[in-house]
C-alpha cells in the first residue's frame, strides 16, 4: 500500500482528535503550580516520578497525558490532598477514548505504531521522533523549508511528544535503534539542545525493552545505502514497513518487499555496535559537548 502527500496538511491537536484538552490543560496548571509552591525544579520532579524535564513540561503544557501513575506519586509528593487521585478515573476513561493525532496520510502508519509488539527503527538523517527531545523536535520543525508556522511547529512539536506514550504501555513494546554514528556528531539545536538529546538516548536505551544501537561512520560494509525506515509488528497481525523521503511517505505491506527490509535491518544490528558499546561511544561523544 503506497501513499503520497500532495498537500501539507495540519496535524490534529489532542483537542481536535478527542477534546480531552480542557483535562490535561487544567492537570498541567495545577501540577505547574503545586510543583512550583513545592520548590522543585522540572527536572527535579520529573526524577521522582521517573520522567525527564522535556516530559515534565509538556504534561504541565496540557500537550501530553498526565498518567494514572503520575497522578498518583504526584499527588503525595506535591501534598495535593487527593486533588490528583480524585482525577484519576476521568483520565483513564479519556485515555481509554483517545485516537490518533496524526495528518490522515500518516493515520494508518500512527495507528499501527500505537498498537504495535515491536518497533525497530533505522535512521540515518536525525533522531527518530520517538526519541527526541521537545526541544530538539522544535529545532528540526524550525529548519524545514519551506518555513513552518510558529503555530504549526507548536502543533507538529506537541504531536510528536505525544507518541512517545508508546514508551509508557504496558505490557511494553519491544524496541530497537540502528542509529549512524553521524546523528551523534551533529549538533541540531546547538550545543544546548543536542546534550539533552544525547542524555535523553541514555535515558530511553537504558529501558529493559529498549536497545540503542550505533553504526559506527568508519565501517566498510553497509547493507542500507538508502533512507531511513521503521519495521513494525502490529498485535495479531504481520509486520509491516514504513518508510518516507522528500515528503512521501510509504507503507510497505507486501510481505517480501517486507522481509527484504527485515533482513537488511538484521545485517545491519549485526554490524552495529552492541548497546553496551553504543551507550559508551554516546557517553563519549556526550563528555565532548
Amino acid at each position: 500500500m503506497v501513499a503520497y502527500v500532495t498537500e501539507d496538511r495540519r496535524p490534529e491537536t489532542p483537542a481536535e482528535a478527542d477534546g480531552t484538552t480542557g483535562l490535561y490543560t487544567a492537570l498541567g496548571k495545577m501540577l505547574k503550580l503545586l510543583r512550583e509552591r513545592k520548590g522543585l525544579t522540572q527536572k527535579e520532579f520529573g526524577e521522582l516520578v521517573g520522567y525527564g524535564p522535556d516530559a515534565i513540561s509538556a504534561m504541565e503544557r496540557g500537550v501530553r497525558t498526565i498518567r494514572p501513575e503520575v497522578l498518583e506519586k504526584a499527588d503525595e509528593l506535591l501534598h495535593a490532598g487527593g486533588l490528583f487521585k480524585e482525577a484519576i478515573p476521568e483520565v483513564r476513561e479519556a485515555m481509554s477514548r483517545v485516537r490518533t493525532r496524526h495528518p490522515e496520510w500518516y493515520r494508518s502508519y500512527a495507528a499501527l505504531e500505537a498498537e504495535a509488539v515491536e518497533l525497530h527503527f533505522y535512521a540515518n538523517q536525525a533522531m527518530p521522533g520517538l526519541l527526541q527531545t521537545e526541544d530538539y523536535a522544535f529545532a528540526v520543525f524550525r529548519q524545514r523549508r519551506p518555513f513552518l508556522s510558529e503555530e504549526t511547529i507548536a502543533k507538529r512539536v506537541a504531536d510528536r511528544l505525544s507518541r512517545q506514550q508508546v514508551f509508557d504501555r504496558w505490557p511494553p513494546p519491544i524496541v530497537s535503534y540502528v542509529l549512524e554514528e553521524v546523528l551523534l556528531d551533529r549538533p541540531i539545536g546547538g550545543s544546548g539542545v543536542f546534550k539533552g538529546q544525547l542524555e535523553n538516548l541514555l535515558r530511553v536505551g537504558a529501558m529493559r525493552n529498549v536497545e540503542i544501537q550505533v553504526m559506527p561512520t568508519r565501517r566498510e560494509e553497509h547493507p542500507n545505502l538508502d533512507s531511513a525506515f521503521n519495521l513494525l509488528t502490529p498485535k495479531a497481525h504481520g509486520q509491516v514497513a514504513y518508510t518516507e523521503s522528500q515528503g512521501y511517505p510509504r507503507l510497505i505491506t507486501d510481505q517480501e518487499e517486507v522481509r527484504k527490509i527485515a533482513d537488511r535491518y538484521g545485517f545491519m544490528r549485526a554490524l552495529a555496535l552492541n548497546p553496551m558499546e553504543s551507550r559508551a561511544l554516546i557517553n563519549g561523544k556526550l563528555e565532548e559537548l
